[in-house]
């Protein structure tokens, strides 16, 4: 069995046979949308910044996942969610009143204005608000409110899907109670893995691409690494 806190090269699907029914709390996945784009066209979009040029990745996103993920994926999981879903919605067991809205500020740009998540929870749709556009990154904010352009909270983009963790974090705050186990299926740039280890979570990721895991796993133990107020046993400011 895979130990907790590790964060695997491989296919999630040659793995998660192995995993006991219910094994995690929390599915918090990203999987590909079957919308055909990779990142490499990522560089010829975009109107207020630049667009970064990006590798292709494994699958190319040329189709969503298949009916045997999601019955493990709901198999191995007490709860889930899923961005994307709006893409393959056709594919989920169950309706849903709880969505999750990212709205990302996004300006005069043909990327999408907001990003969808499903969730298996019985509560209201959500919405968090936080700017990921180009250099115009902002703070995300609980309560609704939008604030951007503080370019001192900008994180490094190393992956075309990449998610900021706060994004993670305002997740985890919500749908995550203390001593969960989480399951991250595509993991990608590893903000999901970093919000978990940064919010004392436990759990088991999973990229495919060679490329984007190696550049996950060294952002992941690079922040591991640092040493913050936390680790030190000292009250956040």
């Amino acid at each position: 069995m895979i130990e907790w806190n590790s964060f695997v090269c491989g296919d999630c699907m040659d793995y998660l046979p192995d995993f006991p029914d219910k094994y995690f709390d929390l599915a918090i996945v990203d999987p590909p949308y079957g919308i055909g784009e990779d990142g490499s066209k990522n560089h010829t979009r975009g109107k207020l910044a630049k667009p970064r040029d990006y590798k292709g990745y494994a699958g190319n996103d040329l189709k969503a996942p298949d009916k045997g993920y999601f019955d493990e994926l709901f198999r191995v999981s007490n709860n889930q969610i899923i961005w994307g879903a709006n893409h393959f919605i056709s594919k989920i067991p169950y309706d849903s009143s709880c969505w999750i809205v990212w709205d990302k500020v996004n300006g005069d740009t043909d990327f999408a204005d907001c990003e969808l998540a499903w969730t298996s929870f019985r509560s209201a749709v959500r919405k968090v608000t936080f700017m990921w556009n180009g250099m115009m990154q902002g703070k995300s904010v609980y309560d609704g409110e939008t604030v951007q352009g503080n370019k001192a909270l900008n994180e490094h983009r190393i992956h075309p899907n990449q998610k900021p963790v706060a994004l993670y974090d305002w997740i985890l705050s919500k749908y995550a109670k203390p001593g969960d186990k989480i399951l991250d299926t595509h993991t990608g740039s590893a903000s999901s893995l970093i919000a978990c280890h940064k919010n004392g979570f436990d759990y088991i990721g999973f990229e495919k691409d060679p490329y984007y895991y190696e550049l996950a796993r060294n952002r992941l133990e690079d922040y591991k690494t640092q040493i913050t107020l936390f680790d030190l046993g000292m009250e956040r400011i």
